[in-house]
């Protein structure tokens, strides 16, 4: 790989630093959940930084905040990088902002050296990745590629009851850009791993080469609600023992897809609770994930089973009901070529992996050809205010996103060589 160029990891570490105060929270982590004040703050932060790199900034109806550098061909579709700034409740500093801000680093870094590149170059902070105030998550990127209708995201709501459509607004973020119909070159996003793999193995980069399956349930069994003291046990349709067995049931049937099926139940609620009053309704999601679509089905298809089974033995009802899923992606091999070569070219330790996160990238590429480049993260922590990576491999992850990017966009020029 020619003309290989290094980031300033000094100024790149410091921007980390500087937006992570911007929703900081005791425990030194970070909440900047989408559109509230303290996400538009470190919106507004990032768009300061892209202008004083010479950059144009816009925003679309999503919400979705592009700098675009130019290139020399005024017909060339951009090469898209990126990821998001929105984060968890009790988020980290790294995840999401992360891949913004390498990628701004990445454009600083070309004005450094005087490149000129032939397609023009943009970066994106996409609205609501996280999925934490608005779901479903990565909604921005969602609309952005055509996979939900815009009106249906305007229209999504939190758990007070704003519309994403107000929120917008409230913030300022409801742009006049259109959201659809853009032709992208590719998209590239540089993200850390949020698990413990690379960690594990001492590896520097991973080399993504897709996104597993996602399926999330949502699960509702209904016995009957009645007296704690006057009912006895063989007379109770309880909702909430008929739910713990499903759940030890999950557990069971997922030891049948070792090593790379998963399966977590994240929420769980009982409708009316009261301390001396038996479950009648219980409610619980479901996430099942497997690098394979097929394996996915047959999960599904056995928790149905199984559920089903533990409903009639114990006289309730369940149902099981679809609320998103997420087909195996895989990532442009081309684009995913670059990446490797950048890794080699910069003599990095490194490994193929499959992403076991949702991301922003899952979403383009099936819009244009992706990739992404995964740096480890400490204990393979994440969605964890005590999340953390090492100076040095966010250094790393930027160089290799710089170099893969800079071969797809071309050099035109060096003013600087």
């Amino acid at each position: 790989m020619k003309n290989l160029i290094e980031i300033d990891g000094t100024r790149l570490w410091q921007s980390l630093m500087d937006m992570a105060r911007i929703g900081a929270t005791n425990k030194g982590g970070v909440r900047r959940l989408a559109l509230t004040d303290d996400d538009a703050r470190g919106r507004a932060l990032f768009a300061q930084w892209c202008r004083d790199a010479d950059m144009t900034v816009s925003v679309d109806e999503i919400g979705n905040l592009f700098a675009r550098r130019e290139g020399t061909r005024e017909d060339a579709a951009p090469v898209l990088i990126g990821s998001h700034l929105d984060t968890q409740p009790e988020g980290g500093r790294f995840d999401g902002v992360y891949g913004v801000l390498a990628a701004l680093e990445l454009v600083r870094a070309l004005n450094d050296a005087g490149i000129v590149t032939e397609k023009p170059i943009e970066i994106v902070s996409w609205t609501n990745e996280e999925g934490a105030r608005f779901t479903p998550a990565m909604l921005g990127s969602a609309v952005f590629t055509g996979v939900t209708p815009l009106a249906d995201a305007l229209a999504k709501q939190d758990a007070q009851g704003v519309t994403l459509a107000d929120a917008l607004t409230q913030s300022g973020y409801r742009g006049t850009r259109a959201v659809c119909g853009q032709t992208v070159d590719s998209y590239f996003e540089a993200h850390i791993e949020q698990g413990p793999i690379l960690e594990a193995n001492g590896t520097t980069i991973g080399v993504v080469t897709g996104g597993q399956a996602i399926r999330w349930l949502d699960v509702t069994v209904t016995g009957v609600a009645a007296h704690a003291g006057t009912t006895p046990m063989p007379y109770r349709k309880d909702a909430l023992f008929a739910a713990a067995q499903m759940a030890a049931e999950l557990e069971r049937i997922v030891e049948r897809y070792a090593p790379r099926g998963l399966v977590t139940i994240g929420q769980i609620g009982i409708a009316n609770a009261s301390r001396n009053t038996i479950a009648g309704e219980v409610a619980f999601t479901v996430d099942l994930r497997h690098h394979d679509d097929s394996e996915v089905d047959a999960m599904e298809r056995d928790l149905r089973d199984a559920f089903a089974g533990v409903a009639t033995a114990r006289g309730v009802e369940v149902s099981v009901d679809t609320y998103w899923r997420s087909p195996a992606t895989p990532f442009d091999a081309q684009c995913v070529a670059l990446v490797a070569q950048a890794v080699d070219a910069l003599g990095y330790s490194n490994e193929r992996i499959v992403s076991g996160a949702g991301h922003d990238a899952i979403h383009l590429a099936r819009h244009c050809p992706t990739a992404m480049v995964f740096i480890p993260c400490v204990d393979g922590l994440s969605h964890n205010e005590a999340e953390d990576a090492l100076p040095e491999d966010v250094t790393r992850g930027a160089n290799v996103l710089l170099n893969a990017v800079l071969a797809r966009a071309g050099i035109v020029a060096a003013v600087n060589a």
